[in-house]
């Protein structure tokens, strides 16, 4: 099959090929992999660069780059290896012009001589590398120097806000632009109105002084000015908790606010204080450390099976969070197969072929677990969140395995809410989240467009 690029993604290859180090913050479906390819094949050919590291998620990894060089006539004669199980050392040594590795590879990979032959590294969905305080971070950090050439690749740079651009944009500069180190960026662009470290609040002017440092370094493209994409349409269900399972919940969430009103909470206790309050929304909680949990309740599963029998056998993805989430909707959908934890690439390739042939009529999604490297388009345009996700990243990016490039019909995202529930909270962060993301993304939407 002939790739013939867009006007659109000429522009983004270009920009790689003319400069050492970028981020392409592109929406998925705009085709990030083949225009990496297509950018190393020039500079390959121009002797820029010889060898390419790709540090992708594991999915990704096995599926996205390598069917991407054998889906496409002008990529074929790229050799892509993925370095991942009992073989990896062999296909390190060998001929391959690609190497991709899952970040969990890198504490194998910096310890082989071979890292040395690498000149060019692009990153793929480089928020996983937001947070520097991570080892996949500081293992990565020193091996920068390797590295001519380095690109991040990502649609959602800045799914909890501006903080998570300093550990990417360091990948690409080594700090020049935001800084060398993370305090030194919270200080310069951010007030910390709780005085305990874990609010921080971008100060008066400080995106736009932000979006200014990376007007040189990024080139943001969004699908909706690209792509034909049919209508998205949002549907909130409301659902009433039980009296039995609203004491509780209000029991939980007295303990929860007394907590953060002490002044003393730590974010990790206030995390876990508000999943407690999650999963009772959702209608079980975790009562043991192995797993134990107790059902309390099944609104959510009554609205669930309302909206699929409405649908009348059109094909629907129904996202979860716990592993309890997915317990009881199996007992509403027992045929349901499943993505998410523990389910390994070759199941995930197998359920991604099925759906898209149509003859999968309900499939259970973890959105953290298919957040990246799957294409859903083509089996369905019905997606419920059974349990609403507080991740950005996650919500936005398991949205996009349906709506994007190939999609053909509106695309209905339901969400099922308890009232007066952290639920309502949890929307209502994600828009908050969503515009401080969206604000970044247009900035730089109209910088970049400026330069061209």
């Amino acid at each position: 099959m002939k790739w013939v690029p867009h006007d659109y993604q000429k522009r983004a290859i270009k920009f790689m090929v003319s400069q050492a180090a970028g981020g392409l913050f592109l929406d998925p479906g705009l085709g990030k992999t083949s225009i990496t390819f297509a950018a190393f094949k020039i500079l390959r050919d121009k002797g820029y660069v010889k060898r390419l590291l790709v540090i992708a998620p594991l999915r990704p990894a096995h599926s996205v780059w390598p069917g991407e060089a054998r889906k496409w006539d002008e990529f074929k004669g790229l050799k892509v290896a993925v370095l991942h199980g009992p073989k990896k050392q062999a296909l390190l040594r060998s001929d391959a012009e690609i190497c991709v590795i899952n970040p969990e590879g890198l504490t194998w990979l910096v310890h082989q001589p071979e890292i040395e032959d690498f000149d060019m590294l692009v990153v793929d969905e480089s928020t996983r590398f937001k947070h520097t305080n991570t080892q996949r971070f500081k293992t990565l950090k020193g091996i920068l120097n390797f590295f001519d050439r380095r690109y991040i690749l990502t649609g959602t740079p800045a799914p909890n806000g501006l903080l998570d651009l300093f550990g990417q944009v360091y990948i690409l500069d080594g700090g020049n632009a935001l800084g060398r180190y993370i305090t030194h960026y919270r200080l310069a662009y951010f007030d910390n109105p709780d005085r305990q470290g874990w609010a921080w609040v971008p100060r008066h002017g400080a995106p736009e002084a932000i979006y200014a440092k990376l007007d040189p370094l990024v080139i943001r493209m969004s699908a909706e000015d690209y792509l034909t994409l049919p209508e998205l349409i949002f549907n909130d269900v409301e659902v009433t908790l039980p009296p039995t399972a609203r004491r509780l919940y209000v029991q939980m969430e007295n303990a929860m606010i007394a907590q953060l009103a002490g002044g003393t909470v730590l974010a990790a206790n206030a995390a876990a204080a508000t999943g407690k309050c999650r999963q009772i929304a959702n209608g079980g909680i975790y009562t043991g450390v192995d797993g134990e949990w107790e059902d309390l309740h099944e609104a959510k599963l009554d609205a669930v099976e309302e909206i699929v029998e409405e649908l009348s056998g059109k094909p629907v993805i129904i996202a979860y969070e716990f592993d309890h989430d997915r317990a009881r909707l199996l007992t509403r959908f027992p045929d349901a197969p499943h993505i998410g934890g523990g389910v390994t690439a070759k199941r995930f390739r197998e359920i991604e072929t099925l759906w898209n042939m149509g003859e999968i009529p309900v499939l259970l999604a973890q959105p953290q677990s298919v957040a990246h490297g799957l294409n859903l388009q083509k089996g369905g345009s019905n997606l419920i969140f059974h349990s609403i996700t507080w991740n950005l990243e996650d919500y936005d990016q398991i949205i996009r395995r349906i709506y994007r490039q190939g999609q053909e019909q509106r695309v209905f995202v339901h969400h099922v809410v308890a009232k007066d529930t952290v639920d309502e909270a949890i929307l209502k962060l994600l828009a908050s989240k969503d515009r401080t993301q969206k604000s970044l993304l247009n900035a730089l939407k109209t910088y970049t467009e400026g330069r061209s």
